[in-house]
């Protein structure tokens, strides 16, 4: 680890984490007759599935783990659509991940809920902690260390540092497309909550039920070198990502729900890029490894 967020840096954090918490908040009483349509429903869908698969094939699958090659093109638009995501640009995205398998549920892991012990508040407080907690820690994580390729590359390089216009594009092109559809400002208006805002909510806390849920409660059919769970009823909602003993039994696998019925949307699509030929040398998972780490039953 190295460096420390600069109070703009801090501050920008909180805002990202809290305004569309509060948006979700709001949303309750705004869905109750008034102020959603079918358009917003739809612009909220489009936009989620194009910055949540951007966050779980192109930062997580590809950029930390390797699990495939990407042609440029491919390359560079995950990384633009995950940046869209709003989670952060993408180096730090993926230097934090990193930083998390290499030191998972142990000192050094940015996010792990086990960090304060296992009594009733402890787990509280870890909780709160993997799920949003550590993005108000001030420490940051070395991309030096943790992605040096990512920092030697100038597309994705350009991509991190056009972050903060990307986060503007995500949150005003559901606007834009509102009001250009019904030709009027109440259409922006109502697209821009719904399909922005809370778009942007929903799929934060989706991804952090990851860190936090995912490493708290589930089944653990396969042995790892930490406290990662499958949890399916996140199973659509994260692309897949929630089967998450799973991806940390076997980090580089391009897919996660490994077992009959166990449903992965992200990888059914790196499944297509292969076919175009816009990926390639994807990492299927081997069964023959997978046996191997098979928990036993005592």
């Amino acid at each position: 680890m190295a460096g420390r967020q600069t109070a703009t840096e801090a501050f920008l954090v909180k805002v990202f984490a809290v305004v569309p918490l509060l948006a979700v908040a709001a949303a309750v009483p705004l869905a109750w007759g008034w102020g959603l349509s079918w358009l917003d429903i739809g612009l909220a869908a489009g936009f989620y599935c194009l910055t949540g698969l951007g966050v779980t094939i192109g930062f997580h699958r590809y950029f930390t783990h390797g699990a495939f090659r990407a042609r440029r093109g491919l390359r560079i638009g995950l990384a633009v659509a995950g940046s869209m995501a709003m989670q952060g640009p993408v180096v730090a995205w993926v230097a934090d991940h990193r930083r998390h398998h290499a030191y998972a549920d142990r000192d050094g892991d940015p996010h792990s809920p086990w960090r304060f012990g296992t009594t009733p508040a402890a787990l509280a407080k870890g909780f709160w902690h993997a799920h949003m907690g550590w993005l108000f820690d001030r420490d940051k994580t070395n991309p030096r260390r943790f992605a040096p390729d990512l920092l030697d590359d100038p597309g994705i390089s350009l991509v991190d540092r056009l972050f903060p216009l990307l986060t503007v594009a995500t949150l005003l092109g559901p606007a834009l497309l509102g009001g250009l559809i019904t030709m009027s400002w109440w259409g922006a208006l109502t697209a821009f909550f719904w399909a922005g805002l809370v778009r942007v909510a929903l799929l934060h806390h989706v991804t952090w039920s990851v860190n936090s849920l995912c490493h708290m409660i589930g089944e653990r059919p396969y042995e790892a070198r930490d406290r990662s769970a499958n949890l399916w009823p996140l199973a659509i909602l994260s692309f897949g990502e929630s089967w998450h003993n799973s991806h940390h039994a076997d980090p580089t696998g391009a897919r996660h729900g490994v077992g009959r019925g166990q449903l992965d949307i992200s990888a059914r699509l790196i499944w297509m890029f292969e076919k175009l030929h816009w990926a390639s040398q994807v990492r299927w998972p081997r069964p023959e490894r997978l046996a191997r780490k098979l928990r036993t039953a005592a």
